[in-house]
């Protein structure tokens, strides 16, 4: 089997370039095997040069046969002896099998309306930001409340800049809890094993937002407000130097609040049922929630606020144009079913919530990889 790489990066170390300087991985060393932690802190953090590390030194314990510097450009049909012809920059390859991995994170979701938004506004997004100091002066808005707006958001106020921070769908938890880290507990409750199509739709919940900066705290939209970010309710269009925001800051920061206590109380009550509750920490009573120190608005005038950044956070979608393969949904989403498609022998991996909610995070896409695997033993028996 072959690795190649989709977009041109190079290699696992070119491609940890691409990764904010001050980005650190939100799981612990504990999630990892015991062989291949991210140092001997079983609950601190990696930095991206670690995660880079970590997957290059994998390659090479396994004897991976990773071909760098090729960019895949084409897979199709193949002709003949059937199989699929895979086009590359170093010539083509045709296979019986073929797994895509390239991971959920492929296009950033720029809104169309963004193009009507003054030039002299600088736009970026999440997979181009680097830190403050490269951002022109002034206000920043940023869009959208998954981890990475979060983080970003909260690293430009601990900058000195004014920020404003349009709200998305979110979860709050706990970054430790009774002394154990909000993955253990993830783990514990089953949370990496709930199956995406328990979900009407298969509408999978927002993410919990966390961090590992700094060893790691407790972050979210309602901290970030009460802390001097200005927040408003999820963008919704732009005419000239206006935007416009839909009137939901309070129902998002209220359900986010929800998520709060009922992680609280399947923890307190996992604690019960498994009785370990003399192993951990004191119970942290829940705290009355402080009420939210800034009013949402609905419309935004970019130059009466010196807006003179904004950063998309809301999300990525799929870039599968070069897969000439009916796989794909009218959306350009894989149709598969715990990365098996509808073509034979070809295979999805890596993708947010693919299978379950471990399928996109590192310390758990190897449970998919090993179904995969197996599927594909057996058709070759």
């Amino acid at each position: 089997m072959s690795f190649l790489s989709v977009r041109g990066w190079p290699s696992a170390g070119a491609r940890s370039a691409g990764i904010r300087c001050a980005c650190s991985s939100r799981t612990t060393g504990w999630s990892c095997p015991a062989d291949h932690m991210w140092g001997t802190d079983s609950d601190g953090f990696a930095r991206s040069s670690d995660v880079v590390r970590f997957i290059v030194d994998y390659a090479a314990e396994i004897e991976a046969p990773v071909y760098t510097g090729v960019e895949v450009t084409s897979l199709s049909p193949g002709e003949g002896n059937g199989g699929y012809a895979i086009e590359t920059t170093n010539g083509p390859i045709n296979a019986q099998h073929v797994v895509i991995a390239t991971g959920p994170f492929q296009r950033p979701l720029i809104p169309d309306f963004g193009r009507a938004i003054p030039l002299v506004v600088y736009q970026t997004d999440t997979s181009h930001y680097r830190n403050a100091a490269e951002l022109p002066p002034g206000s920043v808005l940023v869009v959208g409340t998954g981890n990475s707006g979060c983080q970003i958001a909260d690293e430009l106020l601990h900058s000195g800049l004014r920020v404003l921070l349009a709200v998305s769908r979110h979860r709050r938890g706990p970054r430790r809890y009774r002394g154990k880290d909000l993955m253990w507990w993830l783990e514990k409750l089953g949370s990496f094993d709930l199956n995406v199509d328990t979900f009407a739709n298969r509408r999978y919940p927002p993410s919990i937002i966390h961090t590992g900066v700094n060893g790691g705290y407790d972050l979210d939209p309602r901290r970030l407000g009460n802390s001097g970010v200005r927040l408003a309710g999820r963008v919704i269009g732009a005419s000239g130097d206006t935007l416009g925001f839909a009137d939901n800051l309070e129902g998002l920061i209220a359900a986010a609040d929800q998520s709060y206590e009922d992680f609280i109380q399947a923890a307190e009550k996992l604690a019960d049922t498994l009785e370990i509750g003399s192993e951990l920490g004191q119970v942290h009573e829940l705290a009355p929630r402080p009420p939210l120190g800034v009013e949402g608005f609905c419309t935004l005038n970019l130059r009466d606020e010196n807006i003179r950044t904004i950063i998309w956070a809301n999300g990525f979608g799929y870039s599968f144009d070069w897969v000439k393969l009916p796989i794909l949904d009218a959306d350009g989403a894989p149709v598969q079913r715990q990365g098996v498609t509808a073509c034979p022998g070809i295979y999805f991996l890596g993708l947010h919530w693919m299978h379950t909610f471990g399928s996109g995070i590192l310390p758990f896409v190897g449970r998919d990889a090993a179904y995969l695997a197996d599927h594909i033993d057996r058709l070759g028996h």
